[in-house]
């Protein structure tokens, strides 16, 4: 929906995405949670840190998709980066 991630690099800002077209959806009021799928690297953290604190004043729940460990992945090639997320991200069984 944002069409990217923030990228001041590559001359990506807040203005050059969707983010007033998310508000606009949100001020109707019947958004309930809006889930954040983006990639786990600097930009996509970036956006999600500021996403999350411009929508903050709206009354939904702002959540981001889990990273870690993919099905059928190796923990032999996996890095300490991937497996700390995986253990922030598990659940119970």
């Amino acid at each position: 929906m944002l069409g990217g991630v923030l990228n001041p690099l590559a001359g990506i800002t807040a203005g050059s995405l969707h983010i007033k077209e998310l508000l606009e959806r949100l001020k109707v009021g019947e958004v309930k949670e809006i889930i954040l799928a983006l990639n786990p690297d600097s930009e996509g953290d970036a956006t999600s840190l500021y996403l999350s604190s411009i929508l903050k004043e709206f009354p939904v729940k702002i959540t981001r998709i889990a990273r870690g460990l993919p099905i059928g992945g190796d923990l032999e090639f996996a890095d300490a980066a991937t497996i700390g997320r995986a253990f922030i991200g598990r659940i119970s069984l």
